[in-house]
């Protein structure tokens, strides 16, 4: 039975408390333990439905992961130990799943088939398909005669004997590049890739970590040259940092709503996907960081924000993409802001889980903000203190936009509902989390 958040203005949001595992870097952890030399600890690990559909996708590719409770034991069979798996693989709604399986898998000597829900089958392939042939694999999927010559799910890979690329990416995309050097490390002779700006390196930070013939240049290219490598990652214990993305969330909550005092531990702080934090302290946001040092590579700390009464701001280029997938919350924050907040820069949020924009215009519409978009982006006249519309929110199976209504929800000025199945795709603890700290948020 589906139920839905039920969210009413609240008071202040106080207290400590800790987000789930990185999605992104939960990803990786998986599916690199699966390419180890060994067994593989991971603790930390992101839970919600993402990360399980990569875990499952595993599974069907004969690799051993049990998950318990936030850990993970992940035994690995190196690349050559994977297997024709004997159906289609399940990607569900993980555009980060399919594409960095099409990756791994571009190098295997057999056939596979990727499918997903309706949300992923709408997602286009054809930046990572098309350098991933040239490479020498066979790819495969549905076209759509709105984009000719792009390529979406399912999706069908044959993987071969795959040759080293230079390529320069399209976008500054870490799925696109994560995909390509998983690929990379499959293939003969040396491989370099650039992207026309520096996208997250989770990626990098651990193969590197795992030993992996990855170097990144002090230009920005990144070097992945396996010759008289044995193919084999080493197995190691992983620690996963809480998810900023989930995190920011909790931020802009205890921005918003008054009085408001709230730290979140083991959060953490790639400055290549910090941008949010950059984005708030320059809307006036009162945040203190305290680093509390490194996990695998990545810096960890604790974050403490309180309420604050924030300006807009301009959200574009390189900061725009370290913020990417935080922009949800950032349109919250807009929305509560004094003045406008120009977000650019953005066109690859019209081929999120939803058009992301659209998604955006509408629903700080429906709460009474002034939004107009464009082709790339949009611009959000802040509500300056005035009270929010609430109704029903429509997030059209994105787990951001969802969590984006119901944090608007708590400066609301009548109830907000908001279905709760798209939230586990992240966050499944969103409202226990949010109500452990005060908020007036409910599940029916």
């Amino acid at each position: 039975m589906s139920t839905s958040l039920r969210v009413r203005r609240s008071g202040p949001l106080r207290g400590i408390c800790r987000v789930p595992g990185d999605k992104s870097i939960s990803h990786r952890a998986l599916l690199f333990g699966a390419l180890t030399d060994g067994v593989v600890e991971a603790s930390g690990l992101g839970q919600g439905g993402d990360n399980l559909s990569t875990a499952a996708a595993l599974r069907a590719l004969g690799v051993d992961v049990q998950l318990q409770e936030g850990n993970a034991r992940i035994v690995g069979v190196g690349f050559a130990g994977l297997r024709a798996a004997a159906e289609a693989l399940d990607c569900g709604n993980s555009g980060t799943t399919i594409r960095l399986l099409l990756g791994l898998l571009a190098g295997r000597p057999f056939e596979t088939e990727m499918r997903g829900d309706a949300s992923l089958t709408r997602r286009p392939m054809g930046r990572v398909a098309a350098p991933l042939r040239r490479m020498g694999a066979t790819i495969e999927g549905r076209s759509d005669p709105a984009r000719p010559g792009d390529v979406y799910p399912p999706l069908r890979v044959r993987g071969g004997a795959l040759v080293g690329i230079k390529h320069r990416l399209e976008v500054a995309s870490a799925q696109l590049k994560s995909a390509l050097v998983l690929a990379a490390l499959q293939a003969r002779g040396r491989s370099e890739l650039t992207e026309p700006a520096r996208s997250r390196d989770h990626t990098e930070r651990m193969l590197r970590f795992l030993g992996a013939p990855i170097t990144v240049e002090s230009g920005g290219a990144i070097v992945v040259d396996p010759t008289g490598w044995n193919g084999r990652l080493r197995s190691a214990q992983l620690t996963i940092p809480g998810d900023l993305s989930s995190a920011t969330f909790l931020i802009v909550a205890a921005l918003v709503v008054p009085g408001s005092d709230v730290v979140i531990e083991n959060v953490g702080l790639n400055p290549t996907r910090a941008g949010a934090l950059d984005v708030l302290a320059a809307m006036g946001a009162d945040l203190t960081i305290e680093p509390a040092g490194e996990a695998m590579g990545e810096p960890v700390g604790r974050v403490r924000a309180r309420a604050s009464r924030l300006r807009g701001t301009h959200v574009a280029g390189e900061l725009a993409l370290r913020a990417i997938d935080e922009i949800p919350a950032l349109a919250v924050a807009a929305a509560a802001a004094e003045g406008e907040t120009t977000f650019a820069d953005l066109a690859e949020l019209r081929i999120k889980e939803s058009d992301r924009i659209a998604a955006l215009a509408r629903e700080l519409g429906r709460a009474g903000a002034r939004v107009v978009e464009s082709p790339d982006g949009f611009v959000v006249d802040g509500l300056a203190g005035r009270p929010p519309a609430g109704g029903a929110v429509l997030p059209e199976h994105d787990h951001r936009i969802a969590m984006a209504g119901a944090i608007l929800g708590l400066v609301g000025d009548e109830e907000t509902t908001v279905p709760t199945a798209d939230i586990g795709t992240s966050f499944p603890t969103f409202a226990e989390t949010l109500g452990a700290l005060g908020a007036s948020i409910d599940v029916r």
